[in-house]
């Protein structure tokens, strides 16, 4: 599996850090950022539901 994030959708409230932090984090620019490509072997149903929790459909999931 593979997770992105649209940065134009991206509005920073951090769900997706703070529902998976072993593949989102939030930088000093307000935005998240994927730093787990391809997303870890246990991670996958955390990125899911950081995927489905966000806001403006910013992550896609592949």
């Amino acid at each position: 599996m593979k997770a992105e994030i649209d940065q134009d959708l991206c509005i920073g409230d951090g769900i997706c850090s703070d529902t998976c932090p072993e593949v989102f984090e939030m930088r000093d620019d307000g935005l998240a950022y994927v730093i787990a490509d391809p997303v870890p072997a246990g991670a996958e149903s955390a990125t899911t539901e950081a995927c489905e929790a966000c806001p403006t459909d910013a992550i896609k999931l592949a």
